[in-house]
């Protein structure tokens, strides 16, 4: 940090404050080793993989990119896309794998496969493998199965760590080519879909003893090509890619299993009127616990399929008139047999063995974290705190969860043996903390980032009748009645919350608040943390709950007495937020007088299958939603001043989006400013564009709402 920064330049260069954390945390089963990411400084984007010792409590660098002369920016396309699904702005190493033990661990570096054998240190590097995509360490770690071009190959790992001549080439598993297939099938690869929404990034799984792989085969001939240019480089080719919009095509996906040497395969089968394949666990050496989902989303099963009979079992269904939720590390099972998974049920979502609950009626429970030793270990929050999250444990020999953290706060946390390493965030914590315990002893694993350069004054809040949660921040010292201009800071929409018991999250927000702003972070309908009937009141309508929340929780802080003028009211947001701030302007002149649209939505067809058909249907059934929340079809409403963002790279809520709304505004008549981020996607990991970017918004919302002289 340095003695002349501001916020937006430490903001853009830290990388939203998230450098030098710890991360991608692992625990090994003796609970005598934690694995870590975490770069060396909160202003360096470099990964390297780290060791915590329990005996000895002390951090130990296992691996160095700069050390090992790699170019960690050589990557493949898999990997780039990988890293946008993600949201990955880091560099170095942001992911590996390991054996069972915890004994080896595998990542790509310059995208050529490096393997650290943790018993002494020693690293092996496979020169002569370039392109290597997603390896992944079979449970003994003696071989590495991995993605290279559209075909999944397996290479042994040496057993003698010194003798690097006697690395074995790589055998190839399955082969597009050699089996004649088109250019459009991959093996072992997520698809879209499934990285983008439904969690699973991954398309390649051994089984336990190292004999077998299931492999995902993805065909995108079905799959719409879109073309994405960058207007900056006209002698560059456009970028092609499938993209699955709404009512349009999917990949088609199917499994197969694979013997480790590759001379047995099993197409593996199910009913075809389950096309998404959400999630694939081994149970057994030759049994598969599928989760698999109707189109409509309407209907879930999770079964287990035997690879040798091929034959599928439902265990579990699910129903819905709205959609079955997906949530992160649902299902697993355990060894007594049952099927442990998070389902709505009494109106929120619980934690369930079969069809029995586990976890009380008012606790909201997110993620399931581990279910070794049958000790279940997940995340939840007290149905009346959805902005807090706490980590729990349910034993077999308990009849109720015990929580292993406080209530208050933001954990997560990673387990092995007996020790926990708990991540906690919170409104008093400048910078995350985690610790690592077992038993009575603990210590403290360092987090690098920065100190922010304001210092969030959050007031959290629940609004109106609905109780709608809400964060307040005002400009810091502010003990004037004197109203403030508002600016409304939302996501608004499914599966993202902004109003949080963590300090880094507000820190834009009270960056915006020491500008001259009264700031409001409202989470409406749709997001989660409140229960099954506030998550789903948003189908089937994406536009007039989501505003009306807004609209409503702002109304209620003015009657409240807040010091509030509401004749300058400006909303800002990304992506669904971005469409959120169109929305407000479009629809509320009344109430919004200016908004900054960063990547929105403008119509839903141009989105994704899963997530747009989950809320609004298909369009071919019934296209009345799609119109309802069109911000193109309600351009000629405009009267208020509205800017628009886009990166032209985004591959994720393409540019199209504003390039076809600006055109709408332009055909009506309607006065607008255009922000075209050359070479930037969904994300904005360059320093100056993120930097530049807030001091732009800011610059905007003074002149339209009064503010310059």
């Amino acid at each position: 940090m340095t003695t002349t920064d501001s916020f937006p330049q430490q903001y853009a260069r830290t990388q939203r404050l998230t450098l030098g954390e710890p991360r991608n945390i692992t625990v090994s089963p003796d609970g005598r080793r934690v694995i870590f990411l975490r770069s060396r400084a909160g202003n360096d984007a470099v990964n390297c993989l780290w060791s915590f010792d329990l005996d000895t409590s002390q951090e130990s660098l296992i691996a160095d990119p700069l050390m090992l002369f790699a170019d960690s920016e050589d990557r493949s396309t898999a990997e780039r896309d990988r890293r946008e699904r993600l949201r990955e702005g880091a560099s170095g190493i942001t992911s590996y794998a390991h054996d069972d033990d915890v004994r080896r661990i595998v990542f790509i570096l310059g995208g050529r496969i490096h393997v650290v054998d943790m018993t002494t240190g020693l690293i092996i590097q496979y020169r002569s493998i370039d392109g290597a995509f997603d390896p992944r360490l079979n449970p003994q770690g003696t071989a590495i199965a991995f993605v290279q071009g559209r075909s999944l190959k397996v290479v042994a790992v040496s057993d003698d760590f010194t003798q690097a001549t006697s690395l074995s080439d790589p055998h190839v598993i399955v082969d597009p080519d050699v089996l004649g297939e088109a250019e459009t099938v991959s093996w072992g690869l997520a698809d879209f879909i499934a990285a983008e929404e439904m969690g699973r990034q991954r398309g390649h799984w051994w089984n336990p003893d190292g004999t077998q792989l299931a492999v995902c085969r993805v065909d995108e001939s079905p799959v719409s090509k879109w073309y994405i240019a960058n207007p900056a480089h006209p002698e560059r080719e456009p970028v092609t890619v499938r993209y699955p919009a709404a009512g349009t095509a999917n990949a088609e996906v199917t499994l197969s299993v694979f013997a480790a040497d590759g001379s047995q395969r099993r197409d593996l089968e199910w009913d075809t009127k389950y096309p998404y394949l959400a999630a694939v666990t081994w149970v057994g050496d030759h049994e598969l616990l599928l989760t698999l989902q109707t189109r409509d989303q309407k209907r879930t099963v999770i079964g287990l399929i035997d690879t040798t009979s091929g034959v599928f079992k439902e265990k579990l269904v699910f129903e819905s008139s709205s959609w079955i939720d997906l949530f992160a590390g649902s299902p697993q099972r355990l060894s007594t047999g049952d099927i442990i998974h998070i389902a709505h049920s009494d109106g929120l979502a619980r934690l369930m063995a079969n069809d029995r609950p586990l976890s009380p009626p008012d606790l909201n429970v997110r993620s399931i974290i581990s279910t070794k030793s049958d000790v279940v270990t997940f995340t939840a929050n007290v149905l009346d705190n959805p902005e807090m999250q706490s980590v729990w444990q349910w034993k077999p020999s308990e009849d109720a969860p015990t929580s292993l953290t406080p209530l208050e706060g933001i954990h997560s946390a990673s387990v092995g043996g007996t020790t926990q390493v708990i991540r906690r965030s919170s409104l008093t914590q400048v910078r995350a903390s985690v610790t690592v315990s077992n038993g009575s002893q603990a210590s403290e694993i360092r987090n690098f980032s920065e100190t922010p350069l304001v210092q969030p004054q959050v007031q959290l809040r629940r609004l109106g009748p609905r109780r709608i949660p809400a964060a307040v921040i005002l400009p810091c010292n502010y003990d004037s009645s004197q109203p403030l201009p508002v600016l409304m800071d939302p996501y608004g929409g499914p599966h993202a919350q902004r109003v949080v018991d963590s300090y880094t999250a507000h820190c834009t927000s009270q960056w915006f608040a020491d500008q001259g702003f009264a700031v409001i972070v409202v989470d409406g309908r749709g997001t989660p943390g409140l229960g099954t009937d506030w998550e789903h009141a948003v189908y089937g309508d994406l536009a007039d709950v989501v505003l009306q929340d807004q609209v409503d929780a702002l109304v209620a802080l003015a009657d409240d007495g807040a010091p509030l003028d509401l004749s300058r009211v400006g909303i800002r947001g990304w992506s669904f937020g971005g469409y959120l701030a169109a929305l407000a302007v479009l629809r509320r002149p009344d109430v919004f007088h200016a908004a900054i649209a960063g990547a929105p939505v403008t119509d839903w067809r141009l989105y994704d299958t899963h997530y747009t058909e989950r809320y609004l249907g298909h369009p071919d059934d019934d296209d009345a939603s799609y119109r309802a929340t069109s911000l193109i079809a309600d351009a000629s409403r405009l009267t208020r001043p509205l800017l628009l963002i886009h990166g032209l790279a985004d591959d994720n809520v393409v540019a199209a989006h504003t390039l076809q709304f600006s055109s709408a505004l332009l055909a009506a008549g309607k006065p607008h400013e255009v922000l075209p981020l050359s070479g930037v996607s969904h994300m904005t990991p360059q320093a100056i564009v993120a930097e530049n970017l807030l001091l732009h918004q800011l610059n905007f919302l003074q002149r339209s709402l009064g503010l310059t002289t």
